[in-house]
């Protein structure tokens, strides 16, 4: 439906899917924008969110590689500030391109996106979020013993950096990411879930953490009057028993059906639970709010309740 506005929230495939060079995940970005013009040609009001997990290990591990005295590692939190500049950069020009292909004349913003979190949450007893590259177990236990940081053995593959990942409570941009959808512009933000920062003597302290996307793809949904929510994913549909015999496909569900299926463990914790949960959430914030999830490829379809699953309240 024309003037709805919607959140979009982009998953890693969209920007990284194999080669991790510049070329290759702008090339990946290109691809994107291609299936999101489909989508602004229809009258949308458009944000954008992403995600950055390879992006910002890398930037990590160059920051890891090169430290110094003369060069000082960057912390976490610019780190992700870094990933949101470059990702909102290369997907700016993607849009651009396709924009004028298509005669429209959008004009689109990146936004660095700050996310406030409390300092008291339980996360941060609880580092649970894997970030950077692999060590093996006593190249993490030497990083452990020389800095204040945790790592943990990652599925047999070594072991990671973990980090905590708090709740978000507050988009601290969104009345400038409002005003410039207001505007018609298309906006890009909340990258990787932001940064996340707290607040101490009225100011605003970034910390080592990292927020889940979807949670702050959610938040900003509800703060800047979304009518409709769009994880896009690997897949095409939210499945209940998948990848078994009794494999079913949900195309519309009410959020009392997906929490009764999440309850029963539907969901893996890592991958499709923070998605069902913060479906749940954006749609039972207000009534007449959907969340549609999809994969990228069906996501022009989806918005119009043509693709993917349809989550709604009863």
């Amino acid at each position: 439906m024309a003037n709805e506005r919607i959140v979009i929230a982009l998953g890693g495939n969209a920007i990284q899917s194999g080669s991790a060079t510049a070329e290759a995940q702008q090339e990946a970005l290109n691809h994107t924008a291609k299936q999101l013009i489909e989508i602004i040609k229809q009258g949308y009001q458009v944000a954008i969110t992403h995600g950055n997990g390879p992006q910002v290990g890398n930037i990590l591990l160059q920051q890891i590689q090169s430290h110094s005295q003369q060069t000082p590692a960057m912390p976490l939190d610019t780190c992700g500030a870094m990933s949101q500049g470059m990702i909102g950069y290369w997907l700016e020009n993607a849009l651009y391109g396709q924009l004028h292909e298509a005669g429209l004349n959008n004009q689109v913003a990146t936004v660095v996106t700050r996310v406030e979190v409390d300092p008291d949450d339980k996360a941060f007893q609880q580092p649970s979020k894997p970030i950077g590259p692999f060590y093996s177990e006593n190249e993490a236990k030497e990083q452990m013993d020389k800095n204040d940081i945790t790592f943990k053995e990652d599925a047999g593959r070594g072991w990671r950096r973990v980090v905590p990942s708090p709740q978000p409570l507050r988009i601290l941009e969104h009345e400038v990411i409002k005003a410039l959808m207001d505007k018609e512009m298309i906006v890009i933000s909340t990258g990787g879930g932001g940064i996340p920062v707290y607040s101490k003597n009225e100011q605003m302290i970034g910390v080592e953490a990292v927020i889940d996307k979807d949670f702050a793809s959610e938040k900003l949904g509800e703060l800047i009057q979304a009518d409709k929510l769009v994880i896009l994913t690997e897949v095409e549909h939210v499945y209940v028993n998948y990848q078994k015999p009794e494999q079913k496909v949900l195309e519309q569900v009410t959020t009392t059906e997906l929490r009764r299926y999440a309850e029963d463990g539907q969901f893996a914790a890592g991958s499709m639970l923070p998605k069902i949960e913060a479906a749940i959430t954006f749609v039972e914030s207000k009534p007449g709010r959907k969340c549609i999830i999809t994969s990228l490829s069906k996501a022009a379809e989806a918005v119009g309740e043509n693709a993917g699953t349809v989550i709604k309240n009863e």
